[in-house]
């Protein structure tokens, strides 16, 4: 069975047959200087993954003191609009292509031990209360049928049809 693989930094999912996924935030789609784009999109036969990758674990990431000021200001929600933005160029952008005819799930990884549940359902609450998810009650189709914050653990968890693995970089 062939599989792509999808690498950001030291994080690789390998992806079955019959996903398809790219790397999305490259020079490819030609509007990186106007727009800001999800990591990966990962199109399965019924649904279509935005998945936006933060490493704070990675062996190559930024010193100690930039890490936890990163993290405090995750907590803070102020990386908030900062992922709204990406969602929203990464769906304009593919609505602007007809590609946007199956329910988008949009999986921001937040790779850092650091994260327990808790705040990773707080940092989704918070989230969700930026992005418009689900059904509206005047809307003809959803934006996002739903968003989630994970962690490499919940990852791996919940899509265990193609767990993230790191990889030396």
């Amino acid at each position: 069975m062939s599989t792509t693989t999808l690498r950001e930094g030291e994080l690789q999912v390998e992806l079955p047959t019959p996903a398809q996924g790219r790397k999305f935030d490259d020079r490819t789609h030609g509007l990186s200087h106007c727009m800001k784009a999800v990591d990966w999109i990962v199109d399965l036969p019924d649904k279509v993954y935005f998945v936006e990758l933060k490493d704070l674990d990675a062996n190559a990431a930024t010193q100690h003191d930039q890490r936890n000021q990163y993290r405090e200001n995750l907590n803070a929600g102020l990386k908030n609009e900062d992922f709204v933005r990406k969602f929203r160029d990464s769906f304009i952008y593919q609505w602007a292509c007809g590609q946007v005819d199956k329910p988008i799930f949009y999986l921001v990884v937040i790779a850092c031990r650091a994260l327990d549940n808790a705040m990773l359902v707080q940092r989704t609450d918070a989230l969700r209360r930026k992005l418009p998810s689900g059904v509206q009650k005047v809307w003809k189709q959803t934006i996002a049928k739903n968003v989630l914050v994970l962690n490499e653990r919940t990852w791996n968890e919940q899509f265990s049809n193609f767990p993230m693995a790191r990889v030396p970089a």
